[in-house]
């Protein structure tokens, strides 16, 4: 007996061996602060951004892409998938019990194996009834390196899915305020058209009595057809923003309910944060590093591949060729042992598999690395995009104002003979141009804006699926997942 538990302690000695490097986070450098941040920064970048927007028509279409968008739901389904191959490879870690029941008819012969016995029955009747166990004694940590690698490899694909979400949503943002912004330029095409059409009215009628030239007319019906030519380039774009941002809250192309316009959203407020907390915050930094692992933990599986492997098999059951004798004492059969296997010679195979592990390793460590920096530089792009869009846009509204009055002061002169019309259709052309460019630009800040929230990371992401109650259990089973490996 003490013999038996000298040999099981030696073998959980060896156990608590693990071959391989052990992972540490990368050192990457940080800079201490980004080089263009605003004075008016709000620590928001955790919260459900859109919702500054006050629209709620915003707010529900994003709700719905949580639910219904494809790619949030392929991504699901993906973590699922390696939820199950998680379970499946550390599944090796346990004893496997199996059972089986069996029954033939036989007959035998004087030279079987072993050979008939004169007084047998022959042909008889076996019947079996087994449990069998067998155990790989984990000496060098495969199976555990295995599962760390498992483990992820699960985590990776969850961070992949905060990752679409984080996308899809900042996608519709980005879509339905394009979406209002057509729509405010298309006013502008439509209103300078409907002007353009009444000046041209009374010019004909002008011409008619010998009053304006030719040119002067024709003057005026161009930039009528140049206000029309515009308005269907809109028109054509609201339908296709429309149609795809159907296509991101999951239904088919079609109209697009609008809340407020454009000019009546609230800007949201610029988020601040730490430069250092992206690597916390971004589901692609955290992504990388979980490939990162999982790449570190297989360099271990490739390296136990040169050590034996250590099995304990055993067998409890019943045999006998009567059936009602089957679960008696003398009908009990059973078995134990242990075997190993290991490599002796394999060409430089295992060398050339450890190679490839390590090689692998070095490529998703530098892709973490690159995934840091690009980072870095989404956010620092995002911020000075914002702030210049900022200036851009203030500078825009007043250069409307000062056209607004510069077309009336036009026409005024123009009523009162001080001037010819080509004035007054110079001074239209500007502002109508000025009035476009400031819609653009208004519609360019707010998709600064949300690329801002997307560039400083999704820790918002758990909390938008709590609001609209998704996926709460598949979340609860990926981290009770993770903290089991984890203990």
């Amino acid at each position: 007996m003490l013999e038996r538990i000298m040999i099981f302690a030696f073998l959980l000695m060896l156990s608590a061996c693990t071959i391989g490097p052990d992972y540490h986070r990368p050192s990457v450098p940080t800079p201490d602060a980004w080089r263009y941040e605003e004075a008016q920064a709000k620590d928001t970048v955790n919260t459900l951004w859109w919702e500054q927007f006050e629209d709620p028509t915003l707010n529900e279409l994003i709700h719905i892409a949580l639910k219904e968008n494809k790619d949030v739901k392929i991504a699901a389904a993906r973590v699922e998938e390696f939820m199950g191959q998680y379970a499946a490879i550390r599944a090796g870690l346990f004893p496997q019990v199996a059972g089986s029941v069996s029954g033939q008819r036989k007959a035998l012969t004087q030279y079987s194996n072993p050979p008939l016995s004169a007084s047998a029955d022959n042909p008889y009747n076996d019947f079996q009834a087994l449990l069998s166990a067998s155990w790989e004694i984990d000496v060098w940590g495969r199976l555990r390196r295995a599962t760390e690698a498992a483990r992820a490899d699960l985590l990776a694909s969850e961070e992949g899915r905060r990752g679409v979400i984080l996308t899809v949503v900042t996608a519709v943002a980005i879509a339905y305020t394009d979406l209002l912004d057509f729509d405010r330029q298309l006013d502008i095409a439509e209103r300078t058209a409907k002007s353009r059409e009444h000046s041209l009215k009374l010019f004909q009628l002008r011409f008619d009595r010998g009053l304006v030239s030719e040119l002067e007319l024709r003057q005026v019906q161009s930039e009528y057809q140049s206000a029309i030519a515009a308005i269907p380039l809109f028109q054509k774009l609201i339908v296709q923003q429309e149609n795809a941002l159907s296509i991101l809250i999951g239904r088919n192309p079609g109209r697009i309910a609008r809340g407020k316009p454009l000019d009546e959203l609230v800007l949201p407020a610029v988020p601040a944060g730490l430069p250092s907390q992206l690597l916390e915050r971004r589901p692609d930094i955290r992504q990388a590093e979980q490939n990162l692992i999982a790449a570190n933990a297989r360099i271990g599986v490739a390296k136990a591949l040169y050590f034996p492997v250590i099995s304990l098999t055993g067998t409890l059951g019943a045999e006998s060729t009567d059936l009602s004798r089957l679960f008696t004492g003398p009908a009990r059969i059973w078995s134990y042992g242990a075997n190993a296997a290991a490599p002796i010679f394999t060409a430089g195979g295992i060398a050339g598999t450890v190679k490839v592990a390590e090689a692998v390793q070095k490529q998703y460590l530098l892709r973490y690395q690159q995934a840091i920096q690009q980072a870095f530089r989404e956010v620092e792009d995002a911020l000075i995009d914002q702030g210049k869009s900022r200036e851009q846009l203030q500078a825009q509204g007043q250069q409307v104002e000062v056209l607004r009055r510069y077309a009336y002061l036009a026409r005024l002169r123009y009523e009162n003979g001080h001037t010819s019309y080509l004035e007054v259709l110079d001074a239209e052309r500007s502002l109508f141009n000025a009035e476009l460019l400031y819609t653009r630009t208004k519609g360019e800040l707010f998709r600064a804006l949300v690329n801002l929230y997307k560039y400083m990371g999704g820790g918002w992401v758990v909390e938008a699926e709590k609001k609209g109650g998704i996926n709460g259990d598949r979340n609860e089973r990926v981290s009770g997942s993770a903290d089991q490996h984890g203990r």
